[in-house]
């Protein structure tokens, strides 16, 4: 099984002694693990998220993590202040994620939050408790990432695949490539022609598939267009130059990415295929009535 995060020995340590009494639950330890990473300056709510013993690192905002976190929230606030119909966020994510809190939402904005059901329960119990609020005009949806079919769920909770969506992913716990291409059906099926979906991708995954990774590119392309979509990476040194700093050298422990669905959804298909169907119907009757 690969590892669900990376660090060193000593502060794996302190995360593990610290969270002795906490559920033995792998996803909740690796989303802590993320979650101090996060700069208080971005994210003025993760500190309540964290046990209290551990310490925060204030001096790691070119942390490959805190780079791709701020590769995600600048896409997100870009595309929705760019784009007035587009009403629905999928966020796939472990179940710390603060971005429905924190970010600047417009009226009437749907926020889907597919993640661990226990690690969500007890993060918005700690958010709730801090005063943190989802805006008044906005709704706030749970997706459990336990159900046996999350396109089912998204249906039945209100999401519309004949809507505009943007889908994010950080942090959801996937374990295998099976995992995350169930991601990628789910995306293919509900989102419409001409959306977006990005974020952050453990390099493990693409690297437990491959072996080599100058072939990384290919494998990712090949990967996405099999659902429909069109891939691009980022570097993380071109997000870093963006801030006006330099990243460390060597190789990342994640991929940044943006995809753009190349095909009609599920929902789109159905409205044409009615449509389709009321215009043969109409013509039969035409004919009927001249003869």
């Amino acid at each position: 099984m690969p590892c669900l995060f990376h660090a060193s020995k000593r502060k794996r340590y302190r995360v593990f002694s610290t969270l002795e009494k906490e559920e033995d639950d792998p996803y909740f330890h690796a989303a802590v693990e993320r979650a101090s990473l996060h700069p208080l300056f971005i994210d003025p709510y993760i500190r309540c998220l964290l046990p209290p013993d551990i310490q925060m690192d204030v001096n790691q905002d070119l942390h490959e993590h805190c780079l791709g976190t701020k590769f995600i929230d600048d896409k997100l606030l870009s595309i929705i202040q760019n784009n007035d119909g587009l009403r629905q966020v999928v966020l796939l994510t472990d179940g710390m994620d603060t971005r429905p809190h924190r970010l600047n939402w417009p009226a009437s904005t749907m926020l889907f939050d597919v993640s661990p059901d226990r690690i969500f329960r007890r993060s918005i119990k700690k958010l709730e408790e801090v005063g943190a609020k989802i805006p008044r005009s906005c709704l706030f949806i749970h997706v459990p990432y336990e159900t046996s079919d999350i396109q089912q769920l998204l249906r039945n909770k209100g999401f519309n695949g004949a809507r505009p969506s943007l889908w994010v992913f950080q942090g959801l716990p996937i374990m295998t490539l099976a995992n995350f291409k169930d991601i990628l059906g789910a995306v293919s099926s509900l989102a419409m022609k001409g959306c977006l979906f990005f974020g952050e991708l453990p390099s493990w995954l693409v690297e437990t598939e491959i072996g080599v990774k100058s072939t990384r590119t290919k494998w990712m392309d090949k990967l996405f267009v099999s659902h429909g979509l069109k891939v691009k990476m980022i570097k993380h040194d071109e997000v870093a130059r963006n801030l006006g700093k330099e990243s460390a050298p060597g190789d990342h422990k994640n991929i940044l990415f943006v995809a753009e669905q190349l095909q009609f959804s599920d929902d789109q298909m159905e409205i044409w295929r009615r449509e389709f169907q009321r215009i043969e119907e109409e013509g039969d009757e035409e004919g009927f009535e001249e003869l």
